[in-house]
């Protein structure tokens, strides 16, 4: 390893950076704060930043849906101080690849989040009513904002109306905000959408009837990001959330003759929020049963809401009948729920929306779509003050060969 300092952080690399001072490995030692490694990889196929968790990362030629699959190849031995700092996730691996990667050394996830909501349907509104009910040990304020005024006039109205009588608990603040201040935030939560097929009509894949529309929305707003400078998450709860992510994403690094520059959003400020529903709807059909109720301690839900979903009834006793049978309930539960006359909302904006949002913020495991080497896959992660870090678990291969052709599907998309 070489070590370097750039102003008060500490550096490591397998790689030589003339520009930066070296220092020897017992300066670096004693540095009581956070570490950084840096690599060079393609933009396109990696993440800016992320955190170490465990010291093969220290490693990776290469990113995708490896990152999911627990490795304890190492190729020479990591200094025992590196890893105790790993294992307090003390670590960031930094990628100089991108222009900005300076910024990154001076950047934590604030106490208590300023949370903007744009788009107050039937997902938005239940989610800034959910936000609003849970967050106030986390989130000091929710900005919300929708292209109709008087959507807009009525959740400050009603929001700021949900109280309980005569406790302590805190409720962060509705306000309303006009297009300007979208970005003035610590977290930027998309809920617009255009074309959401009625209840009636048939369709097979709802989220994918919606992507065309979505997207050129959402481009408008990737860009506004981009050129707002925005240092926060950008989190994508319309659907398809894990392909509209992936747009985002290049349409935000697009400069004005639409060359990409990486200087628009890194792949780790954007999340799509869509599994967690997901799991929440394999869970309650596993409970039905004694056969299959294991899911809930043991099992795990990956990839998109819809169409490549996998649910795993349990990673130590991973069977195929019966995960196959809990990833059927879950994609058709929404159809279930259409078939009665409903738009199924409720649970997509509480169990994807508000509560994995405040898993978000509060540093705890929940279920959102990361960036795994060019693809948006969904997984448990959390987000750490060294940044992202997923969940790494020895998978069985029935499994893993699934994920990978989900990977490939999803890849092939966008």
């Amino acid at each position: 390893m070489i070590y370097y300092r750039l102003g008060e952080k500490i550096l490591f690399s397998k790689v030589k950076y003339d520009d930066l001072e070296l220092i020897g490995e017992d300066i670096a030692k004693d540095n009581e704060g956070k570490l950084y490694f840096l690599n060079k990889i393609d933009p396109y196929n990696s993440r800016r930043s992320f955190c170490v968790s465990d010291p093969s990362l220290l490693y990776l030629e290469e990113e995708g849906i490896n990152l999911l699959q627990k490795s304890d190849m190492v190729k020479e031995t990591v200094p025992r101080w590196i890893v105790d700092k790993i294992e307090a996730r003390e670590v960031t691996s930094i990628n100089t690849e991108y222009v900005n990667w300076k910024d990154l050394l001076n950047h934590s996830p604030p106490k208590r989040w300023r949370i903007n909501v744009f788009g107050l349907g039937d997902v938005g509104g239940s989610l800034v009513t959910g936000l609003r009910l849970m967050g106030g040990d986390c989130i000091s304020e929710i900005g919300v904002y929708d292209r109709n005024e008087n959507v807009k006039t009525r959740w400050i109205l009603e929001a700021n109306q949900i109280l309980s009588t005569w406790d302590d608990s805190i409720y962060p603040k509705v306000k309303g905000i006009n297009q300007e201040e979208l970005f003035d935030c610590d977290m930027f939560v998309f809920c617009a959408s255009i074309g959401v097929p009625p209840v009636g009509e048939s369709v097979g894949d709802v989220r994918m009837a919606q992507f065309q529309g979505n997207s050129k929305l959402l481009r408008t707003y990737g860009r506004m990001a981009r050129e707002e400078g925005f240092k926060g998450i950008f989190a994508v709860v319309s659907d398809p959330v894990d392909l509209l992510c992936k747009s985002l994403l290049i349409d935000s690094n697009r400069n004005k003759i639409g060359e990409l520059d990486w200087r628009g959003l890194a792949p780790e400020q954007i999340r799509g929020y869509g599994l967690g529903v997901m799991h929440a709807r394999a869970a309650y059909y596993a409970g039905l049963s004694s056969e299959t109720s294991h899911y809930l301690r043991e099992g795990r839900a990956y990839g998109p809401h819809g169409e490549g979903l996998i649910i795993a009834d349990s990673i130590e006793n991973y069977r195929e009948d019966i995960s196959h049978f809990l990833t059927k309930k879950a994609k058709e539960a929404n159809l279930q729920v259409r078939s009665l006359g409903f738009k199924p909302y409720v649970a997509p904006a509480l169990s994807s929306g508000t509560l994995s949002l405040i898993g978000t913020v509060k540093g705890k495991w929940h279920y959102s779509a990361t960036y795994m080497g060019g693809v948006f896959m969904g997984s448990k992660n959390r987000l750490t003050s060294s940044g992202v870090e997923i969940e790494r678990l020895v998978l069985p291969e029935p499994l893993f060969a699934s994920l990978q052709e989900t990977y490939r599907n999803l890849r092939g998309i966008i």
